[in-house]
């Protein structure tokens, strides 16, 4: 059962890491690097002033939560205090907090609950267990920190995609967090999140702006997972740019925003977004090439991988394996692969429930042989190798 009203939703870090947003990582990570609170960046609400500057009312004081009482364990409460606002979005604030019991730091989520939707993010968050996931603008990246975050984010995807069958529907670099000492990033912020059941209708006013799929635009109801990797293009891109690649001003500006660079969508590929639309009435315009979309020193395998996952058609996007299985990955699948500090790269290649329904060329592809060897793996050779 949802309380009415706002409800409290704490999130542990691992010990002694303090994990950051993926853009304030944008240059070698800072010592005192903050969560982007970029108003523009949200969906289409607009987030009031007071809070973008931290001064939100519940900031300063005690926040108490309940646990316990399930399977004969007692209940019992504990205390926080709300220390200062970190992020904000159209559903809810986030606030540095300290456990008064154990001095521990915490990220508690302020959830700003609307009666008209369910909120599914605690009850998402109790089924799922893995380590990319945790329950600057218009600067460019270094090449091998946007590598090793995004693909550790389609790791991510991949397990909520196959394994949890959940659809997260707000992925946006907000929503990933970095630890500065060891890059391993875990995608947050599951209050979107839901298991899409072939068939059932769902909302198309969901995830955040620059990062909406097309198919949402045209209101897409019986979408599926893609438009999580589109979303997850759009961060790539955003990563390499070191800016939005579809910043639209609002819904249908965002639609313009993308037409620019994809193209007017033919008939066809507007029906695979959403079979209901019937209004076919857009200017022609032609996709504009995507070397010209990035700088002239981009690598190739950076422009592929951008392509494959920003297409019109959900099904011709790549999924999440497919995407973690691409060579704009492979330095990171080097044997003496490290950290630029020296220090070794976080856990890659930990996957298990992911590779079920893989093919075992991809498997091959997705887990390096040095890897094999130290986990004493065995896979045969795909033909032709």
């Amino acid at each position: 059962m949802v309380p009415p009203g706002p409800q409290l939703h704490q999130h542990n870090p691992p010990p002694n890491n303090q994990y950051h947003n993926v853009l304030d990582q944008a240059m070698p990570p800072p010592n005192d690097a903050k969560l982007s609170t970029t108003a523009s960046m949200e969906t289409d609400k607009e987030v009031s002033a007071s809070v973008v500057d931290g001064n939100d009312p519940a900031a300063g004081h005690i926040i108490s939560t309940t646990v316990g009482g399930k399977n004969g364990e007692p209940k019992r409460t504990i205390s926080y205090m709300a220390e200062r606002v970190v992020g904000t979005g159209s559903f809810g604030i986030v606030f540095q907090a300290k456990c008064l019991e154990t001095g521990e730091s915490v990220a508690i989520k302020k959830v700003l609950q609307d009666r008209r939707y369910k909120n599914r993010e605690l009850q998402l968050m109790r089924l799922m267990d893995h380590p990319n996931h945790y329950s600057n603008s218009n600067q460019r990246m270094p090449l091998i920190y946007v590598k090793l975050y995004t693909y550790q984010l389609f790791t991510g995807l991949a397990y909520l995609h196959t394994v949890a069958r959940v659809c997260h529907r707000d992925i946006k670099p907000q929503n990933l967090l970095v630890d500065p000492l060891t890059h391993q990033v875990k995608i947050c912020d599951f209050g979107s999140a839901k298991v899409l059941v072939p068939g059932e209708a769902n909302i198309s006013y969901i995830c955040s702006r620059y990062y909406r799929a097309p198919e949402l635009i045209f209101g897409a109801t019986e979408y599926t997972t893609s438009i999580d990797i589109w979303s997850a293009g759009c961060v790539l891109a955003e990563l390499l740019l070191g800016q939005p690649l579809f910043p639209g001003e609002n819904a249908v500006d965002q639609l313009v925003e993308i037409i620019k660079v994809l193209g007017t969508p033919t008939r066809e590929e507007i029906r695979c977004m959403n079979p209901s639309y019937t209004d076919f009435r857009f200017p022609q315009i032609k996709a504009h090439p995507w070397h010209k979309v990035f700088h002239k020193r981009m690598p190739p395998e950076a422009i592929d991988l951008a392509s494959r996952l920003l297409q019109y058609s959900p099904s011709l996007r790549c999924t999440a394996l497919e995407a973690c299985a691409h060579p704009f990955f492979d330095e990171l699948r080097e044997p003496n692969a490290r950290l630029p500090n020296g220090r070794p790269l976080p856990p890659l290649f930990n996957f298990k429930q992911e590779l079920a329904g893989a093919s075992l060329e991809l498997i091959y592809r997705l887990i390096p042989e040095h890897v094999q060897r130290q986990a004493s793996m065995s896979f045969p050779h795909p033909a032709g190798t």
